[in-house]
């Protein structure tokens, strides 16, 4: 562990004034994690004190000795479907579907992305190549989304035939990755703690179903993983209970809006609507931690906006199923969390919002520097940070 002295700094960007460019941060290419650590809990951890701005360097079991005994970690237990599939049209073009959504009553019907999507017009037929079978998937309609982007709506299956939705992802479904994954991978990566030696692309995907899942996985309805949860192994989820950390679960199906950049000012930015649920029996742990004066961390900025969805009046509700489009920004008072384990963000989008809006922007780009100084890895398979 090597600390580091906290130094002087002006006074943070007032909330009035700050512009998108004030979140703005280069990274070099090689920092874009394009695999996992070999060991869930062998990722590194960068450690934030609000109060003395200490910055320390751990790998990321020994949050152990970082978290009290009193301190209660909210995880998100929502599951990644396999809703990315790579076909072709009629003409042999290679078309790829990321499955947003499920159209409300409608069996088989589907909000979707698509790349290109420009190929792709009403009523075409694209052909989803499956591990035992081939598929199709047909282009029911093209419309405008709120957030002034382009969806298709595709049909997976005949609408007496549920079954056959659930045949083609298991069949032929891929993990979604975020696109500076799918689109940056090399043979080989490197990091500090190991070399991954990759395999053939089947093995690999076999390997992402598994990986890009946490292990608090339970309801399914993602499109992409909760990945501060990422880093928690079996064995490091003992430890932390044998010390008398409280583990409590929560859900929100992680929706498109996660890779969403922020390409207007930020104060006509958007952030999708997301489905989350809070049971009655976490809220009721939750809330008597809170009472007596014990530290709620959450474990990601999913579970983050979650709890400060639910906890409008200062405690928290429970729901069966609310959504929330929260977007937390600088200026925000956060009305629940005392702590965020949350991995790194891309330059300029909501997420790092977020996380300034907790830390403050200029303790957060030191932070950041201080990463990409030290070799951190970053986004979704990357290393990660404490903030408490």
């Amino acid at each position: 562990m090597i600390g580091e002295t906290p130094q002087s700094f002006q006074a943070d960007v007032n909330e009035s004034t700050i512009t998108l460019e004030d979140f703005a941060y280069q990274l070099p290419a090689e920092l874009i994690a394009q695999d996992p650590a070999m060991e869930r809990d062998k990722s590194c951890l960068l450690h934030y004190d609000r109060t003395t701005k200490k910055i320390d360097h751990h790998i990321f079991h020994g949050i152990v000795s970082i978290l009290k005994p009193s301190d209660v970690l909210v995880v998100n237990n929502t599951k990644v479907i396999p809703v990315r599939l790579i076909g072709r049209r009629a003409n042999g073009s290679s078309v790829e579907i990321l499955l947003i959504k499920q159209e409300s009553g409608q069996s088989g019907l589907w909000q979707a992305m698509a790349s290109p999507l420009k190929r792709l017009t009403k009523g075409d037929i694209v052909y989803i190549a499956g591990e035992t079978k081939n598929h199709d998937v047909a282009v029911e309609d093209i419309f405008i989304a709120t957030d002034g982007q382009k969806r298709l709506i595709v049909r997976l299956n005949d609408p007496d035939k549920a079954e056959q939705t659930v045949t083609l992802l298991q069949d032929a479904g891929k993990s979604p990755l975020p696109p500076y994954i799918v689109q940056s991978r090399h043979n080989t990566v490197q990091s500090r703690h190991n070399t991954v030696q990759l395999q053939d692309p089947f093995t690999r995907e076999k390997n992402d179903l598994e990986r890009y899942q946490t292990i608090f996985a339970k309801q399914p309805g993602a499109i992409a993983a909760p990945t501060a949860g990422l880093h928690f192994s079996s064995s490091l989820l003992d430890q932390l209970k044998a010390k008398g950390v409280l583990i409590s679960e929560i859900t929100l199906h992680v929706g498109p809006g996660t890779f969403k950049p922020i390409t207007t000012s930020i104060e006509q930015h958007i952030v999708e609507s997301e489905w989350f649920a809070i049971s009655k029996s976490a809220v009721e742990n939750i809330n008597a931690a809170k009472k007596q004066g014990r530290r709620i961390i959450a474990v990601g900025t999913t579970t983050c906006r979650a709890l400060e969805s639910a906890a409008a009046t200062g405690e928290l509700q429970a729901t069966e199923g609310s959504h929330t489009s929260l977007f937390i920004k600088p200026g925000y008072k956060f009305r629940f969390i005392d702590g965020l384990l949350t991995n790194f963000h891309l330059s300029q989008s909501s997420l790092l919002l977020l996380v300034a809006a907790f830390m403050g922007q200029q303790e957060l780009m030191r932070t950041y520097n201080a990463a990409i100084e030290r070799r951190y890895r970053f986004y979704s398979y990357g290393d990660a940070m404490l903030i408490v």
